[in-house]
């Protein structure tokens, strides 16, 4: 049986998330300074080697001045992003606590998780490789996600309908927003690509990593994303089959999820097999990244079906 939403709770999840919203500013600010800052060539060059993985085997480059100042506007950004986050995070774990179930039953809702876990991604990659040159991007897209999803999509906590109350929903849907958030990195990564290969001469594009370490690092973190959402598929699949009676009735949530797999699945083969590099791969992964968000806006706002659960009346 649905425990009944707690409104008190609610509040303290819109609180915690206005204030991340806040942070999530700060840190676009500190990170746009930082983008505006003057070329440092030896900053390009530590980039280049830490974006190939391969500085060990390279020759020690000539000694540099110090340079105290030189990143201390990325690592302001970075901190008030982790800050941001964190905020971000316990609104999210309110909204659920205040809903009794997972937070992620409506459009508001998953909008929250999935900026959430686009942000998480991002902040955990930096165990994996420096991806701070990507603040701008991530902070700008949870500031603006957030403002629209808490302006537009925003409603008061409801128990679950009877289609969604499965554990399905937890499994399904998670691993869908995990997905969109390896897609979104892959996407902001491929927006610097072309940056990177149309826009040289400018301090900040010059500081990046070339085209081609941005373009595999996109690569990578996509196949990442099309493992979640081939499962998210073959998933969503099942639940149908468990709450409908049929694993594939064409409904228009079900045909827009086929259609990003099959983007992506292009994606993917045409650079590993037909040899679709540079540009042409940047655009067709923006045009799956564009597919995703259509799918999440437009699809779920003006078109009818089974999956019809924005909460928005």
């Amino acid at each position: 049986m649905e425990a009944m939403p707690d409104v008190s709770w609610d509040s303290y999840s819109l609180l915690a998330v206005y204030s991340s919203m806040a942070v999530y500013a700060l840190a676009f600010v500190a990170f746009a300074f930082d983008v505006a800052r003057r070329r440092d060539p030896a900053e390009v060059r530590e980039r280049e080697l830490v974006a190939v993985g391969g500085g060990a085997a390279e020759a020690p480059a000539p000694a540099a001045p110090a340079r105290p100042a030189r990143r201390n506007l990325a690592k302001v950004g970075f901190s008030l992003t982790v800050l941001a986050w964190v905020l971000h995070v316990a609104g999210t774990i309110m909204r659920g606590i205040a809903a009794g179930r997972v937070p992620w039953a409506n459009m508001y809702e998953f909008a929250l998780t999935s900026i959430a876990i686009i942000v998480g991604i991002f902040v955990f990659a930096q165990l994996w490789r420096d991806l701070r040159f990507l603040g701008v991007y991530i902070t700008g897209l949870a500031t603006v996600f957030l403002g629209v999803a808490t302006v537009n999509f925003y409603v008061s906590p409801t128990p679950l309908p009877p289609a969604l109350q499965s554990y399905w929903l937890v499994i399904h849907v998670f691993v869908a927003a995990l997905g969109t958030g390896f897609f979104a990195l892959g996407s902001g990564l491929s927006i610097l690509q072309l940056l990177r290969t149309r826009a040289s001469g400018l301090a900040y594009v010059d500081r990046l990593p070339g085209a081609s370490a941005l373009e595999d690092l996109s690569y990578r973190v996509s196949v990442i994303g099309f493992i979640f959402w081939t499962f998210t598929l073959i998933a969503g699949a099942v639940w149908a089959e468990h709450a409908w009676g049929r694993y594939w009735g064409w409904d228009t949530k079900e045909v827009w999820t086929f259609v990003i797999w099959v983007v992506y699945a292009g994606y993917i083969h045409a650079r590993a097999t037909r040899g679709w590099r540079g540009t042409r791969s940047a655009w067709l992964q923006l045009i799956g990244f564009a597919a995703i968000l259509f799918n999440f806006t437009i699809v779920n706002v003006y078109f009818k079906g089974l999956h019809t659960y924005s909460g928005l009346e």
